[in-house]
């Protein structure tokens, strides 16, 4: 059967399966070997070449999930968004930005596109006629994150991909927060998708990796650069990654449903001030979320009443986790302003309206009971 043919938990269980030829395991076999063959084979096989055995096939269950024709996989979520960029971004060449991204992608632009000559623009706001005033002559690329890190805003990406197209501009979307459970960029007409795959890819906080997935010919650019750089990943991770992956779907449903009824229950609470979740109809990029979206996504950020301490509050959570990144399957929370953008300066963040008590959710499977519970008492104990 055709990979998109098949629903979406046969596809995160079986495509991409690497074969046990010789003993015919359930489960993929792992290739840990740095050497290979080179005489009187069709492939030379090299890890830095992201074409081990693992590497290969495991690529190609992201590929079915973001229904493209090529994948790629590297160590890092930043190592995939930065060898994307510098492979279609060159001295003299300017970029369109969001204004709203993960601070680890904006302080790569801020921080070193000018010792490559290599100029941005930040856009205004979200709304598409912000990103056509950027364009300017030598505009190469278009770079977007939506649902953003850490307001959960929204862009439209199918408006973002016309304005692409209709310029000869390649347009790039870090699809982490969503997944191509949530949303597939490809279908909208988005050129290239990356991910953090540390996050919902991985799902166990236990492994880092990126991911990219666009067409066999941005790929073979990608490529080019990619084993210049040297990002690629260890198949020991990626035969971990892919195991995880076969229940990426079943993950981030259950994960859905508990963040849609935190969400609900967090705006309705009187201790807590604003909360942003594309699915509350309150949000202000709600229509966008039911135009692209297949369901509103585990993520979301809340702000607390200001006689509530932000950092007490989360040192009396007892089963919420107080960690560093998101997306694993036991929910944890964090301040933005102290980890994913703590690199941004205050006024920065102020511009981009990320309060330094703006908490930030990532929803896990627990009983969403068990959950309730834990920020009544650590409310009531902060």
């Amino acid at each position: 059967m055709k990979d998109n043919k098949l629903g979406i938990n046969t596809i995160c269980t079986h495509v991409g399966e690497t074969p046990d030829e010789q003993f015919k395991g359930a489960v993929s076999p792992m290739y840990l070997s740095s050497s290979y063959a080179f005489m009187d084979i069709d492939v030379k096989r090299y890890p830095r070449y992201y074409n081990t055995p693992n590497q290969e096939y495991l690529s190609k269950k992201i590929a079915a999930l973001e229904h493209t024709e090529a994948a790629m996989i590297f160590g890092s979520g930043m190592a995939a968004i930065s060898t994307v960029l510098l492979a279609f971004l060159k001295s003299g060449d300017h970029v369109v930005v969001q204004n709203d991204i993960y601070g680890g992608t904006r302080n790569l632009i801020e921080k070193h596109f000018e010792d490559y000559n290599i100029a941005f623009t930040f856009t205004k706001d979200l709304k598409i006629t912000s990103f056509k005033d950027c364009i300017q002559t030598n505009t190469k690329l278009i770079y977007i994150e939506t649902p953003s890190n850490p307001l959960l805003k929204l862009v439209d990406m199918e408006a973002v991909a016309d304005l692409a197209k209709s310029k000869n501009i390649l347009s790039v979307i870090d699809n982490t927060f969503a997944s191509p459970i949530i949303q597939n960029p490809i279908d909208f007409g988005i050129d290239i998708v990356v991910h953090s795959a540390t996050k919902y890819f991985g799902g166990h906080s236990d492994i880092c990796a990126g991911a990219v997935a666009t067409s066999q010919a941005y790929i073979d650019t990608i490529w080019q650069t990619g084993i210049a750089l040297g990002g690629s990943l260890s198949d020991y991770t990626v035969w971990m990654l892919e195991r995880s992956m076969k229940t990426l779907a079943i993950r981030v449903k259950a994960q859905q449903r508990n963040a849609r009824k935190l969400a609900k229950f967090l705006d309705a609470h009187p201790a807590v001030e604003k909360v942003y979740y594309p699915g509350l109809k309150n949000h202000e990029n709600h229509q966008i979320a039911k135009k692209q979206m297949k369901g509103y996504g585990a993520m979301l950020s809340f702000e607390l009443k200001e006689n509530i301490d932000a950092e007490a509050f989360l040192k009396a959570l007892q089963l919420i986790k107080p960690s560093m990144s998101l997306a694993g399957i036991e929910s944890t929370m964090l301040l933005p302003s102290k980890t994913s953008h703590s690199l941004l300066t205050a006024e920065a963040r102020k511009e981009q309206g990320i309060k330094d008590g703006l908490i930030r959710f990532s929803v896990g499977i627990e009983s969403k009971k068990d959950l309730m519970y834990d920020i009544e008492q650590a409310i009531s104990n902060s």
